[in-house]
């Protein structure tokens, strides 16, 4: 009897440190096609969780176009800024960290009550130019804190203080905010959606709020985290005062330097984990239902995986007759809580010891041979039955409990 042509669809993170999304899709695509030849169908579907990367991975879908903007970095530099328009012309999906990234900084001492978000505003100009319906802006690996208020500035908002002078820009700035102007507003910002990837809860404020949590990391003391701090609660009370939005407490206001929060109050953002966003660009679970094996993974497979992490977000979007099995630099899960959880099998690409260096230069031939190892094997085990739950599969197993 002839055997169907199997779907494998191969749906990776990062490896973060050694490869992309999408070198990693590339890996496990080619340890599949030497597992079953040519005729096997493999759909690369390289994801993200919103973050840094989010750009390069969602530019694999097809009919998404680059699109580049010029952009001043944080602290007011010029440099060229990529972002990508989806095959619809309908939505621009914006990285952040195009123009404020922390890496575009790295020249020059630490400026964080400077740094601001002016040039992702400037982003979004070039994007509305486009004529966009949708902004889905991927937030992570800013060296600002600023709340977003240069990001309003570059669309044409004042920040005032109470003489009506405009304030200084970046977070040191903030408490001096007395007023919003809202006059020269480009129409357009509110013509659009807007749509956040956020993969952190952090507050606005607070012991877990932007300024404390992430400031460090962008070059703040102790002196300028209390700036910051002080400065996104008086820029909280302001938004609130002139919205009737209490950004303050909200869980993941605090994200990218407090980013959203101008987002929030102005534009009535909606604020998405950042997996699920990814997931519906790509429309992964229409790609996920005609697979009869889903081949995921990431640099780490632990508990965090399953919380709101790429690997959980294609186990939960995979219907359950469709085996999920994890390709990992390291697996740190028990069987027991494998299974519990739903997955076939998770794999270290490491079959034994190894120097952490040797396990990074060898990243893609280590992933393609474990896919490989996965594909044969999974070729006689499931026999590539399409639509059919099948008794042992694991997820039947768990969805029964």
């Amino acid at each position: 009897m002839v055997q169907p042509v199997p779907t494998v669809v191969v749906a990776p993170d990062s490896f973060k440190g050694a490869l992309s999304a999408v070198d990693i899709a590339a890996a496990m695509a080619a340890g599949v096609r030497l597992a079953l030849g040519d005729d096997a169908h493999i759909i690369e579907c390289p994801l993200a969780d919103g973050g840094e990367g989010t750009l390069q991975t969602l530019l694999s879908a097809p009919g998404t176009t680059l699109r580049t903007a010029d952009v001043h970095d944080a602290l007011g530099r010029r440099r060229r800024a990529d972002y990508a328009i989806t095959a619809d012309s309908r939505v621009a999906i914006i990285e952040a960290a195009e123009a404020n990234g922390l890496p575009h900084v790295s020249d020059v001492p630490p400026a964080p009550l400077r740094a601001d978000t002016f040039g992702v505003g400037e982003i979004v100009l070039s994007a509305l130019d486009d004529g966009v319906e949708d902004i889905v802006l991927c937030i992570g690996g800013s060296a600002t804190t600023d709340g977003g208020t240069g990001l309003l500035r570059a669309l044409g908002v004042r920040f005032l203080d109470h003489l009506g002078r405009d304030v200084a820009s970046g977070g040191g700035g903030l408490g001096d905010i007395a007023s919003l102007d809202l006059a020269g507003l480009d129409p357009r910002a509110r013509n659009v959606r807007w749509k956040v990837a956020c993969d952190v809860n952090n507050p606005l404020v607070g012991d877990q709020g932007a300024a404390a949590v992430f400031g460090p990391q962008k070059g703040a003391s102790a002196a300028d985290v209390a700036v910051l701090d002080a400065g996104l609660a008086h820029l909280a009370r302001v938004l609130d005062q002139v919205a009737g939005v209490d950004v303050a407490a909200t869980p993941g206001a605090g994200a990218a330097g407090g980013l959203p929060a101008c987002l929030l109050a102005v534009f009535d953002a909606e604020l998405l984990a950042g997996m699920d966003l990814v997931a519906d660009v790509v429309h992964l679970e229409e790609i996920l239902a005609e697979a009869d094996l889903v081949i995921t993974g990431e640099g780490c497979f632990d508990s965090q995986s399953l919380r709101g992490k790429v690997v959980h977000g294609v186990l939960r979007r995979t219907p359950a007759h469709i085996p999920v099995v994890v390709v990992a630099g390291s697996v740190r899960l028990s069987v027991a809580e494998t299974r519990a959880a739903g997955i076939a099998g998770a794999f270290s690409i490491a079959s034994g010891p190894a120097e952490l260096s040797r396990l990074l230069a060898d990243t893609e031939a280590l992933v393609r041979d474990t896919a490989a190892h996965i594909a044969g094997f999974g070729a006689h085990c499931w026999g590539w039955a399409r639509n059919r739950a099948d008794p042992r599969s694991p997820r039947s197993l768990a969805n029964s409990h």
